[in-house]
């Protein structure tokens, strides 16, 4: 499904720049065009006599204006067209050689303009499931809006949230790493964490990147716009409030336990996840995006502490139910012990709907069919084991289910979402739907 030049046309490299949706071909005209003038032009002034079919036009003009004038219009007229072809040329083929690997200036430039005209994507999540996802969907398209939770309270970002009064970098760093280029040093270095130092150690790059631009800008918007525009990423990054948003999760035995963070080692069921202040404001950037969007994507990731956290910021929940576009959900492929102990597939989508008030946000669930046959012993040391897919409880429901294998291979017997296969997934899903 993704975007490769050998799949898609079989053709010569001699006649690869014909292929359509290219944005080369129209400059070339502009020189060619331009070519044709300035030589029509000396011809005028040289007297020469064309064929008269050809440029009666011109020999009509010339009878009333000198012949000089109507030679340096030409001249100058050709001219401009000519260099305003050469140049938009140049930029097209310098923009897609800037880019690293090792693929054709002609497969980049066609894999870039095909992208362009993909369809509006919004991902919704965070933590390592929305940076997953992310990296596969670039593939497919450059018109992505990631609306990233912003209640972590953990690690590196709880750190510099707490000593520095900012919202959290660490899942919008991720994000913003996941649509840039993989080859790209600059990318790695954003995702570099240091491992000594007084101060530094635990901080990773991005974060404290994000952090200093946040200080000088004073805006989170415009500091992760910024951050976005040096890695050159494919789409846009935002956080879906800039209220200071902390979780707090009510369990079934009537506990109550503030922070992210402690949630998941709090142990016991959740009966209910809220935040503190209890009306936080989404980013009018976010709702806008969900309004035209083509396809929303929620998850994978934590269900109470990557996923649900979005639908309780006053707003989006409402706006992916009025939004006209397909809406689909990752489902984890393990239970998260301490947040989705024995929960099945029914048991997240009735999390999310619930967490909704009920509102319709999604139109199918993504689940995985298949597992390893060297299962990690630790997944079972842990308390988590596959989450089982109830169709008997997820028919009540009026969910679609799309079952596909989503995993990675691996010798260690780990179960972790493949990025590609998710990716080709959901929008296999999409394209299948989108008319209907």
């Amino acid at each position: 499904m993704g975007f490769n030049l050998k799949d898609n046309v079989d053709v010569k490299k001699e006649v690869g720049w014909l292929i359509p949706g290219l944005e080369v071909k129209r400059w070339f005209l502009l020189i060619f065009f331009g070519s044709i003038m300035i030589v029509l032009g000396f011809m005028i002034l040289a007297n020469v006599r064309p064929i008269y079919l050809t440029l009666e036009l011109i020999r009509k003009a010339a009878l009333i204006l000198p012949t000089n004038l109507l030679a340096a219009v030409f001249i100058l007229l050709g001219s401009v067209i000519f260099f305003k072809g050469w140049q938009k040329t140049t930029l097209s083929i310098m923009d897609m050689n800037s880019s690293k690997g090792n693929s054709s200036i002609l497969e980049k430039l066609y894999r870039r303009r095909k992208l362009n005209k993909g369809a509006k994507v919004v991902a919704i999540g965070g933590g390592t499931g929305l940076s997953m996802l992310l990296r596969g969907i670039k593939k497919y398209t450059n018109n992505i809006t990631a609306i990233v939770t912003v209640g972590d309270d953990g690690g590196s970002s709880g750190r510099l949230r707490e000593e520095m009064g900012i919202l959290p970098p660490g899942d919008i760093r991720n994000c913003i790493a996941a649509l840039g280029d993989d080859e790209n040093l600059i990318t790695e270095l954003f995702q570099y964490r240091f491992k000594t130092g007084e101060g530094l150690e635990g901080h990773s790059f991005g974060n404290l990147f994000l952090t200093a631009l946040i200080s000088i800008t004073g805006d989170m918007v415009r500091a992760v716009k910024e951050s976005s525009n040096v890695l050159n990423i494919r789409g846009v990054v935002l956080p879906a409030t800039l209220d200071d948003m902390k979780l707090v999760a009510e369990f079934e035995d009537g506990r109550v336990i503030h922070g992210e963070s402690n949630i998941p080692e709090a142990g016991g069921k959740i009966k209910t996840l809220f935040t503190e202040p209890a009306n936080c404001k989404a980013l009018p950037e976010a709702l806008n995006a969900i309004k035209e969007a083509d396809l929303i994507i929620l998850g994978p990731g934590s269900l109470y502490t990557s996923v649900i956290p979005n639908l309780l910021v006053n707003g989006i929940s409402e706006a992916i139910d009025k939004s006209n576009a397909k809406k689909i959900y990752v489902c984890n492929i393990m239970t998260q012990p301490g947040e989705t102990t024995d929960y099945s597939v029914a048991s997240h989508v009735n999390a999310l709907i619930k967490h909704a008030k009920g509102k319709k946000i999604i139109n199918a669930v993504l689940v995985n069919n298949s597992l390893p046959d060297n299962i990690s012993e630790g997944y079972a040391k842990a308390g988590s084991i596959p989450v089982k897919l109830d169709m008997e409880n997820i028919a009540p429901i009026g969910i679609e289910v799309v079952s596909q294998k989503l995993i990675q291979e691996n010798k260690e017997g780990l179960v972790r979402h493949s990025s590609n296969r998710v990716a080709r997934a959901v929008y296999y899903w999409y394209r299948k739907n989108a008319h209907k």
